[in-house]
């Protein structure tokens, strides 16, 4: 990872974290840039993948779960590892477009 870089926890990708404008980063560097993310973007579909299983298996468990309380939580995690999948596709989606998604 580089200073163009920050490693997203909750997403298990490193994400762009740019500190000026696109346009005010030298040629070089939105190669630099884009040659990364195009690096990161492939592995996004396998992290997806580990996500899927692990719904998966917290569907199953579900599916035998009798205690409510418990029920909730496995709905709760199931939510949360969707959106996590959400995400990832939407930053999957970003192309040369890098610039004006990730100047937050």
């Amino acid at each position: 990872m580089n200073e163009f870089f920050r490693q997203d926890n909750r997403l298990g990708i490193p994400i762009p974290h740019l500190s000026q404008s696109w346009e005010d980063y030298s040629v070089e560097n939105q190669q630099a840039i884009l040659f990364n993310w195009e690096k990161i973007r492939g592995k996004i579909p396998d992290r997806i993948a580990e996500l899927e299983k692990i719904i998966n298996q917290k569907q199953a468990a579900l599916s035998d779960e009798g205690n409510f309380e418990r029920s909730c939580q496995l709905n709760s995690e199931i939510a949360e590892l969707a959106s996590i999948i959400n995400d990832l596709w939407l930053w999957y989606r970003t192309h040369q477009d890098i610039g004006s998604k990730v100047h937050q």
